[in-house]
């Protein structure tokens, strides 16, 4: 019989989508690696399992402890999934811009759910970053998986979906784009296909208001660069231990907007029901492919992290939309 043991066997192995209407114009190959057909419906997934089977061997969390993680849902998803399956208690803090339905997913596995401020530092004990941590240090048996420094988060898309798009694309990669969030992505899949092709170029997608691009372009982390922004998943107020900023050859800001609009037009032209920094990774795709020049010898895969089933009360919503005034372009 072909029987998965468990859920979480089934992570991984996701499809490349050729991108057909919103490709016009260009002469490359642009392949989207649509990560929704994970069971959390994310790449989280993939981190997820690895960081909590690195910590079992390490001893860090035993049976019947609980998991504590800041999330902007999506990884959450996935160590929920993994709690489910081995047994673990969750506890997740989220800032307050994310979706609802985020938050209910969440919950319906069991979780449980503090939403904590968008806009205070990081170190703010009232972040989610801090909240997190100090649950982690007050509660017996718990485990602070910590995305942001934990390498595990790198090792796994080294290891899983860096191969993946290899073998897929047969070796004929030329452009690996990706969004910056925590950084584990964008560095572990580029270190795997780097070490397959020094040639391949990484292009990073950041968001307007975060302050990746100027710090990949000067070294410098500027505070003044912080700004609040809408985009989920990409984009930071720090430098994450994941993200190695050696293994990026570009970086391509995006706004709120054209996320959205990309986003919006993937569903409608190519059927790819997809997240926010789906949209912003799409855009900046095209961004970098129309500035460059790219021909039709180059083979671009772009990352779509996440399912738009997680943003149906904001992006795909027209009144919430409209009241942040993204409709326009959309209409004329």
């Amino acid at each position: 019989m072909k029987v998965h043991n468990s859920i979480l066997e089934t992570i991984g192995d996701t499809p490349l989508v050729k991108l057909d209407k919103l490709a016009q114009g260009v002469d490359a190959t642009l392949l989207a690696k649509v990560e929704y057909f994970n069971p959390g419906h994310s790449i989280k997934d993939r981190i997820a399992v690895k960081m909590i089977e690195d910590a079992e061997k390490e001893g860090l969390i035993k049976p019947g402890g609980t998991i504590i993680e800041g999330t902007s849902g999506n990884t959450g998803m996935g160590l929920a999934l993994v709690a489910a399956v081995k047994g673990y208690r969750c506890i997740f803090t989220m800032n307050d811009k994310q979706s609802q339905s985020k938050i209910d997913l969440l919950r319906a596995f069991g979780a449980e759910v503090k939403v904590c401020p968008t806009e205070v530092d990081p170190e703010d004990p009232r972040s989610y970053y801090s909240v997190a941590k100090k649950l982690s240090e007050e509660i017996p048996n718990s485990y602070y998986p910590n995305q942001y420094e934990n390498l595990s988060n790198t090792r796994a898309h080294y290891e899983t979906t860096g191969p993946e798009i290899w073998d897929q694309t047969e070796g004929r990669i030329t452009h690996y784009v990706a969004g910056m969030g925590t950084g584990g992505t964008i560095s572990g899949v580029s270190k795997y296909l780097k070490e397959q092709n020094a040639e391949v170029t990484t292009v990073g997608v950041d968001s307007v208001g975060s302050v990746y691009k100027k710090y990949f372009e000067t070294g410098e982390f500027d505070k003044n660069e912080i700004k609040p922004y809408l985009t989920e998943g990409i984009g930071e107020d720090l430098i994450p231990a994941n993200i190695d900023m050696d293994l990026i050859d570009a970086v391509v800001q995006v706004g709120d907007k054209e996320a959205f609009l990309t986003t919006r037009r993937l569903a409608r032209e190519e059927g790819l029901l997809v997240g926010g920094s789906c949209g912003a990774a799409v855009y900046g795709a095209l961004t970098y492919a129309r500035e460059n020049n790219l021909t039709k010898d180059d083979v671009m895969v772009i990352i779509l992290p996440d399912s738009g089933t997680r943003y149906i009360s904001k992006i795909f919503n027209d009144e919430w939309m409209d009241e942040h005034g993204f409709l326009d372009i959309e209409r004329s």
